[in-house]
């Protein structure tokens, strides 16, 4: 429930906190930051523009630790930092000290990943992708049974602003596979999800406890090479085509901060089969979506030569996801796989229903066969070399102060 961290009234001593667009005092999301002057990375909030460095010790240099104390820890951190931040707080003059620009700082993926595992859980998505290929029969028999998700690859996921090469693959052609840069190169707007506590190998999480286990929650771009990935993906799934590129955003929005924005997942159509009872739970049936409104944003070469603006390509909301998060977190145990501290999810593509949050290309652009349009006279079928994609969730309800996820960025280099 929002409690007094929520307070709309409550503004901060850090001027650039009051009225800013993602970290007002009502966020405070974690980070790992190295300050201007270099050094060991740290842990920090973010708070305006600006990062508050906590005392908290990393003694691998990471926030897995941090991540593992769970919900009690960061219920007391948040209130006991919202009441410093806030203005007339005695701690201003000793808390103004590990206060550093944000722009002077440097922005690390937060936590040592052991494992990632991305989902599919965009029903518009999944629709929209699977009439591509399938018109009669888009979904699959189980996708409305099961939270389906394959295991990605922990080591190619980078922090928002890092830079990656176009991958290169075997690509399918009439006479035969060829092995050369991708040509069909996307991107896929999805949620990330922070496992905080894990659980013993062997021990399935119930869905009652899941909420518990989520330290919170980031932007993530699942690059994806689409003509790789159609070439390899049977029988076995996603693997060069997706393993190349993973971008997240620098900060973890605790679920705390998200409390006011928590809203009931959307009804099941009549006709749909309820969850199993492991994926059962009256809490997170009432208050286990998101309000979040999701965009991604284009800039183009020819864009930034003529001094225009990004193009949105996908305004989408959280609230089309199918499977909760919590429900992610209970299937991926129940057959007792053991997650850890820092472990990463995705969403799968948070698509909306219309053409507008369509958030990959390949729906976007029909599989490449009705381009995208932009102001520069450019035309997008997929991205092309120096393409930066921006996504960017925010979140809103009325009598609450907006708070946002600050960007996730990736620009696509040439293949090497």
């Amino acid at each position: 429930m929002p409690d007094a961290t929520h307070d709309p009234a409550r503004r901060s001593w850090v001027p650039s906190a009051n009225g800013h667009p993602d970290f007002p005092i009502q966020n405070l999301p974690l980070g790992l930051f190295t300050p201007p002057g270099g050094g060991a990375p740290r842990a920090g909030v973010a708070i305006g523009d600006a990062i508050l460095e906590l005392e908290e010790a990393l003694p691998d240099g990471t926030l897995n630790a941090l991540l593992a104390q769970g919900a009690p820890w960061r219920r007391a951190l948040r209130a006991r930092l919202s009441e410093e931040l806030a203005e007339g707080s005695a701690a201003q003059s000793r808390l103004a000290l590990r206060l550093h620009p944000a722009a002077a700082c440097t922005l690390h993926v937060p936590a040592r990943i052991g494992d990632y595992t991305d989902f599919y859980v965009g029903i518009h998505h999944a629709t929209a992708v699977g009439k591509l290929f399938r018109p009669d029969n888009p979904l699959l028999p189980n996708y409305k049974h099961v939270p389906i998700g394959y295991h990605g690859r922990a080591s190619s996921i980078i922090a928002s602003g890092t830079a990656f090469r176009r991958p290169a693959g075997q690509l399918p052609r009439p006479e035969g596979p060829a092995f050369g840069p991708c040509e069909r190169l996307d991107y896929e707007l999805e949620l990330g999800i922070w496992i905080g506590p894990g659980n013993a190998q062997g021990a399935p999480i119930p869905i009652r406890e899941a909420a518990q286990h989520i330290a919170g929650f980031c932007l993530l771009n699942d690059w994806s090479a689409r003509d790789i990935q159609a070439w390899e993906y049977q029988p076995l799934g996603p693997f060069l085509g997706k393993s190349f590129a993973t971008s997240i955003s620098p900060w973890i929005i605790s679920p705390e901060a998200l409390e006011p924005f928590r809203i009931a997942p959307p009804a099941r159509p009549a006709g749909d089969p309820a969850p199993l009872p492991y994926l059962r739970d009256a809490a997170d049936a009432a208050a286990g979506g998101l309000d979040l409104a999701l965009e991604a944003w284009l800039v183009t070469p020819g864009l930034a030569a003529q001094g225009l603006p990004p193009h949105r390509i996908a305004d989408s909301n959280a609230r089309h996801m199918y499977w909760t998060a919590a429900q992610m977190v209970a299937h991926h145990s129940s057959n007792g796989c053991n997650l850890n501290p820092g472990d990463l999810f995705g969403s799968g593509t948070i698509s909306g229903p219309e053409r507008d949050g369509y958030a990959s290309l390949l729906e976007a652009t029909q599989g490449g066969r009705e381009p995208l349009k932009l102001a520069s006279g450019e035309e997008r079928r997929f991205l092309e070399d120096g393409d930066e994609v921006i996504l960017r969730a925010t979140a809103r309800r009325a009598g609450f102060v907006t708070i946002g996820f600050g960007e996730c960025r990736g620009r696509v280099l040439p293949a090497g």
